[in-house]
């Protein structure tokens, strides 16, 4: 497959982003998270247990943990090793069970029972680091406040040349930089549905890529 010439000026590199854009846009429209939820709550939670677990996973385990602690009060009340005991299969399972616990309470005590709808507010909730708090904030409340960075947004990223940089953070700040901010949300959404569906890590699926025009990747087939 002919790989992409890199473009050579700022302006090439704007009409690229679009094109990537507009691909993404015809082959996912109207996309959003594959983290089953019915509330912010309910999203926070399954946020939680999402790392280092495919959302497959907690889409398999939040159901039940859901009929047997149907509320926030009913999870701030939980033993915390009852509740590893339910999210045992998503791995890291006392850590995750202590951060759940924990963010009810703290949501019970600091913000009225309502999941806090601003950065600053959600970072102080146990468990919710800045990617937590981006798909909380995007998905629940419809608040751009970043682009959320997953092992398929920073994959891909780095692969489209987006970015240079492994760290999350500054992956985030570079996809902040050439993102409308009317793109964050939906961005994220796209590109994770693209990481899984086509450009997978260990055999890309070039020969069907709707983005294979815009790509030099090394190991483009």
């Amino acid at each position: 497959m002919t790989k992409a010439s890199r473009p050579r000026t700022a302006a090439d590199r704007k009409h690229r982003l679009q094109r990537i854009l507009d691909a993404l846009d015809l082959r996912y429209p109207g996309v959003t998270c594959a983290l089953r939820h019915h509330d912010a709550w309910q999203l926070l939670v399954a946020t939680i247990l999402s790392a280092q677990c495919t959302d497959e996973r907690v889409n398999m385990v939040t159901p039940d943990l859901f009929r047997r602690y149907p509320t926030i009060h009913d999870l701030a009340a939980a033993p915390v090793q009852e509740v590893a005991a339910v999210v045992r299969s998503t791995g890291f399972v006392n850590n995750k069970a202590k951060n759940i616990v924990g963010a009810a309470q703290t949501i019970l005590r600091d913000f009225g029972g309502q999941v806090p709808g601003t950065l600053d507010q959600l970072l102080t909730v146990p468990g919710a680091a800045r990617k937590t708090a981006n798909v909380v904030l995007g998905t629940a409340f419809g608040i751009p406040s970043g682009v959320v960075v997953d092992t398929h947004v920073a994959r891909i990223s780095n692969r489209l040349d987006l970015t240079r940089h492994s760290d999350p953070v500054k992956i985030e700040r570079d996809l902040i930089a050439i993102l409308p901010e009317s793109r964050w949300i939906q961005f994220s959404h796209q590109v994770i549905h693209f990481g899984r569906e086509l450009c997978q890590a260990r055999k890309p699926r070039c020969a069907q890529c709707p983005i294979a025009a815009e790509c030099y990747a090394k190991d483009k087939q």
